[in-house]
């Protein structure tokens, strides 16, 4: 079977399966090993790809001059 996504960064405690996060976002609820920080793992460690956070989005200029547009 073919893998959907391919995970290639270290495991976080933060896009684990067994994770919740607090209504403050500052811990990790776990179901197995309890209160975890978002940057911390265990052996029980289950990669979940829908808990993943997209990064922001890039910041755009709108300070162009005309010479930017010009050949």
């Amino acid at each position: 079977m073919k893998k959907l996504f391919n995970f290639k960064k270290s495991p976080a405690c933060e896009y684990c399966a067994h994770g919740r996060f607090t209504p403050d976002s500052t811990a990790i609820l776990c179901v197995k090993k309890g209160i975890m920080l978002p940057s911390s793992h265990c052996k029980l460690f289950k990669y979940d790809a829908l808990k993943r956070r997209p990064r922001q989005a890039p910041k755009i200029s709108t300070d162009f001059s005309e010479e930017d547009f010009s050949l």
